[in-house]
């Protein structure tokens, strides 16, 4: 079974701003060719999404895997759909931006 791979809006931004970072830094061609092959290697998760390490701890559901030991991209996995949510670069707190927000769940009490 194929899944289909989905990129959360903010995702799309994390890649467009590591984009003008590494296109100010380096040049415009380095810059699509590195985020061209996370966007594959995104893509690759259609026939092995279950890879990388469940971050329960950080949100439900919440899975990670690293790009070339630089990035990491946060995804989950339902049915037949990975979401990609975010892409973060050169030790950025992932995992302080994607915490669940207990406010934000009115089941889920506060801690």
């Amino acid at each position: 079974m194929n899944y289909r791979v989905v990129f959360a809006p903010e995702a799309v931004e994390h890649l467009a701003a590591l984009y003008r970072y590494i296109a100010t830094a380096a040049s415009p061609e380095i810059a699509a060719r590195y985020t061209d092959a996370i966007v594959s290697y995104c893509e690759s998760l259609r026939t092995f999404p279950h890879r990388g390490t469940l971050r329960e701890d950080v949100r439900p559901g919440l899975r990670i895997t690293h790009y070339k030991k630089r990035a990491v991209i946060a995804f989950d996995v339902d049915a037949d759909q990975v979401s990609i949510i975010g892409v973060f670069y050169g030790g950025q707190d992932y995992e302080t931006i994607l915490q669940d927000d207990p406010e934000d769940d009115p089941e889920r009490p506060a801690a």
